[in-house]
């Protein structure tokens, strides 16, 4: 399942809904830790984050491995995909208001990496867009944490700020 929200009180008690005990979760965009804190006991959570702040909050957080570094780049998700080569829970907060064609790219690089059950996305332009579509006959609709009708097609060549195709990390 997928959930996407603005205001962060429901993004961290969407989150809340999907992780259980044991669950790797992938958060992209942790800054100093405020989600993580919820979501990481009695969980492993991989958390990436570029904000220079981040670095010393989230060294005192236990269970989490926290990667600084940006989401966008191709050592970051290979650096991840190292640790785990799939999560059970993707959680996107990428400055919430900001960017929401770049939060996608962010969504569907990641997700079809890391095939996650649930995704939970933090951004208005995406919201506002989801709100405001109208839907045609056409049924298209997932059940995990990412669209499976494009789950091994990998990274569109002319995404140019990505510099990765999913199939290399394969083993």
């Amino acid at each position: 399942m997928i959930k996407l929200s603005y205001d962060v009180k429901k993004y961290r008690r969407d989150l809340l809904e999907f992780v259980e005990a044991d669950d790797i979760i992938i958060e992209l965009g942790c800054h100093v830790g405020g989600t993580t804190k919820l979501i990481s006991p009695g969980c492993k959570v991989i958390a990436v984050d570029n904000s220079p702040e981040a670095i010393d909050e989230m060294k005192n957080i236990e269970n989490v491995n926290f990667i600084p570094g940006d989401v966008r780049l191709h050592e970051i998700i290979a650096e991840v995909y190292k640790i785990t080569q799939s999560c059970d829970v993707l959680a996107i907060d990428l400055g919430g208001g900001y960017h929401p064609d770049t939060v996608f790219k962010v969504f569907y690089i990641w997700s079809s990496t890391f095939k996650p059950k649930h995704t939970a996305i933090r951004n208005r332009g995406l919201l506002e867009f989801f709100n405001s579509a109208s839907a045609s006959d056409e049924d298209y609709r997932t059940s995990t944490g990412y669209l499976e009708s494009y789950h091994d097609s990998g990274i569109p060549p002319l995404i140019k700020e990505f510099d990765l195709w999913t199939p290399k990390l394969k083993r």
